[in-house]
């Protein structure tokens, strides 16, 4: 028997806030790897590992807020706790995974694309993951070639929001780039349940495990709680909003004055005129 899927049981509800979770988790975690960019070499493993765990909490509590409005309606729909854990860390490692690639390597040629494909990867294996999770009296059937393009879309949104990320623009510039990638990692959630059908076995026996309230509302306080941290850490940290690197250059600091490089013969590179002049009066008969 054909069970009857809704994805929407409480509106609208659930899908906007799912969008704004992925907005926030995306927004901290690009954020942070832009940060990691701008600092000392020792710093980068940190501020990219903050980003990864940012946007697998953000997506995989995208993911469970919007199962929320999940139901079949001749059968309750339960979640098996260890798998959706396994979820969570999936989502983290893979999407840290191809932070780590793009935050060593550059956002652009052959390490954005890796990078942007193993991130989106991982975000389709945190859905699958999930969904594999689900317990219900009968078995989930997927339509492959609906699978294929929620695939092709995380790979695409994060490809996309991994270079929005290696620019080092400003905050403004961040913001855009999590909202897009929110509407994608949304947008790939939907389309992944839109190949969802389920085939019952019957309506009598009842599934083991959590409902989807009992289960989400302890283990989010976790990825919540993150999130919020991981936002003081933005709201007080300058330069990571703003996207400036840690230092300037002394001449193109305000009130410092350009110097002029002074051509050495025979090809040399350039010296600077308070350089020249150093170097005239060590050779003066006192130094000698």
């Amino acid at each position: 028997m054909q069970g009857t899927v809704d994805g929407f049981t409480y509106g609208l509800v659930t899908p906007l806030v799912a969008y704004l979770m992925a907005c926030l988790g995306g927004a901290l975690g690009l954020r942070c790897t832009t940060r990691s960019m701008l600092v000392a070499r020792s710093w980068r493993a940190g501020w990219l590992a903050l980003g990864s765990a940012a946007i697998g909490s953000g997506i995989w509590t995208m993911h469970f807020i919007a199962m929320m409005g999940f139901s079949v309606g001749q059968t309750p729909v339960h979640y098996d706790r260890p798998t959706t854990y396994a979820s969570l860390g999936v989502a983290i490692v893979m999407v840290g995974i191809g932070i780590f690639i793009v935050g060593y390597r550059g956002a652009s040629g052959a390490a954005l694309f890796t990078g942007g494909t193993i991130t989106g990867l991982g975000v389709a294996s945190m859905h699958y993951l999930g969904m594999a999770g689900m317990r219900l009296n009968g078995k989930l059937e997927y339509n492959t070639l609906t699978v294929s393009a929620s695939v092709v879309i995380a790979v695409v949104a994060a490809t996309a929001a991994l270079w929005a990320a290696g620019q080092v623009r400003g905050f403004l510039w961040s913001v855009g780039a999590s909202l897009v990638m929110g509407l994608a990692v949304t947008g790939m959630h939907y389309t992944g349940m839109a190949a969802l059908s389920v085939h019952l076995h019957g309506t009598s026996s009842t599934p083991g495990g959590d409902s989807a309230a009992a289960l989400l509302a302890p283990m989010m306080i976790g990825p919540l709680a993150f999130l919020c941290l991981a936002g003081v850490v933005v709201m007080f940290d300058p330069l990571m909003v703003m996207g400036k690197p840690d230092w300037t250059p002394m001449e193109n600091r305000p009130g410092v004055p350009a110097h002029t490089a002074v051509r050495r013969p025979g090809g040399r590179p350039p010296v600077r005129p308070g350089r020249v002049r150093a170097q005239r009066r060590s050779r003066t008969p006192q130094n000698w």
